[in-house]
Parts: structure tokens; C-alpha cells; sequence
């Protein structure tokens, strides 16, 4: 069975309106130069069981396409601010679009079901992604999302799936963050005196997903 790579991932999300202006990354010292933005057209489907066992215990798993990190993904409960991801490339297995999960991501789920998994939701993202360099590498990820989401769930017939559309930023530690929990701290507080300078909010939900799915 195929090992995934597993990763923490550490990050904080926030909403923004669809006028709102890029942050002007002044004033964290740590922070010494800023990235051309790149784009990256996402588009992700999550699958879970009818009965959303999955939801329930704050996981989601995935296929997504587009990006430097397609593949299959499981994302774990959220733990503060980081959560554990697990990770497949694309050709790990299981045809592309028939909804079939690969062997070695529903061994990984056992330990949150067993049971089979549906087509749960379809999430489209154009992701423009900027990295926050300092003298020692990426300290943080910055990306502007806008997303077009579909619930893909049929409790009814007939049943038409509900799109909704928002935008909102992300922020997610790079490798040369502090590492000590008072030094992550101290970087997020500049971070957000910069982005709530620039209109962003406190993000109403900690998950695409969930927003997604009207929650």
C-alpha cells in the first residue's frame, strides 16, 4: 500500500468582499520582498459517506486538479491553527471521473469509516498565489481566492445542486516561519494588521467545504 506524504499544514483564513484591494505587505520585519502573483486554476471534488461520517469528524478528502500540489488529499481535523494533510499524486489509481477512490485513500480513512463514499461536493477555485520571502526563504504563502462551489448531494428528486460563489484569502506558513509557537503568534498579528488594513475579515468558516455545503 502507497504511503502519502504527510504534512502540517498551519494557516489562517479570511473573508474578503469581491472589490477588495491586495494587502501592501508594510511593516512585518520579517518579510523582505513579495512574489508576482501566480495563477492557479483549481478544481477540487470531495467525496464522504450518506450519512457524512467524514464532515462529522472534520475531515474531507479529495481529488483536485490544477496547481503545484494535484492529487488526492486528506485533510484531518483541525488542531488550532495547523492541520495534517495527507497526500497522492493523481495516478495513484482509480479512473478519473467514474468516483472511485484509490486503495490506499480509503485504507488511510479507516480510523473515520469504513463505509463506502459519494460524490459529497465540486469546489472551483482561481487561486492567485504570492510568496512572502525573507533572508532565510518563504516564511508565508499568501493566495486570493475566488471560488465557485456546488453541493453535489441528491437527498431529493429532483434536485438541482446549489452553486454559491465568495471570495477569501488564505495565509499559510512557508518553511522558514518561526517554528515556536510564540514566534508564529507574533507573525500572524502582523499579518492580519496588514490584511484587516486591507478590508479582510475573520473568515466566517475555517473550511471551503463547509461553506460549500451552506454551513
Amino acid at each position: 500500500m502507497t504511503e502519502g506524504t504527510r504534512t502540517v499544514e498551519i494557516e489562517r483564513k479570511y473573508d474578503v468582499d469581491v472589490g477588495t484591494p491586495l494587502p501592501e505587505w508594510i511593516g512585518i520585519d520579517a518579510v523582505d520582498s513579495v512574489t508576482d502573483g501566480e495563477l492557479r486554476e483549481l478544481d477540487a471534488r470531495y467525496f464522504d459517506t450518506t450519512d457524512t461520517d467524514l464532515a462529522r469528524a472534520g475531515v474531507a478528502v479529495r481529488r483536485r486538479t490544477g496547481g503545484p500540489d494535484a492529487g488526492w488529499h486528506i485533510k484531518g481535523p483541525r488542531e488550532g491553527d495547523g492541520r495534517l494533510e495527507i497526500a497522492w499524486p493523481l495516478d495513484i489509481g482509480g479512473p478519473d471521473h467514474d468516483g472511485a477512490i484509490p486503495d490506499a485513500v480509503t485504507a488511510a480513512l479507516v480510523r473515520w469509516t469504513t463505509a463506502p463514499l459519494t460524490p459529497l461536493a465540486r469546489i472551483e477555485n482561481s487561486r492567485t498565489a504570492y510568496l512572502l520571502t525573507g533572508p532565510d526563504g518563504v516564511i508565508a504563502e499568501f493566495v486570493d481566492d475566488r471560488v465557485r462551489a456546488t453541493d453535489l448531494r441528491r437527498p431529493e428528486s429532483p434536485h438541482t445542486p446549489v452553486p454559491r460563489e465568495w471570495r477569501e484569502w488564505e495565509v499559510e506558513l512557508g518553511p522558514a516561519a518561526p517554528t515556536d509557537e510564540a514566534g508564529r503568534t507574533a507573525l500572524f498579528a502582523a499579518v492580519e494588521n496588514v490584511v484587516f488594513a486591507a478590508g479582510a475579515r475573520p473568515a466566517a468558516s475555517d473550511s471551503k467545504l463547509a461553506r460549500a455545503l451552506g454551513h
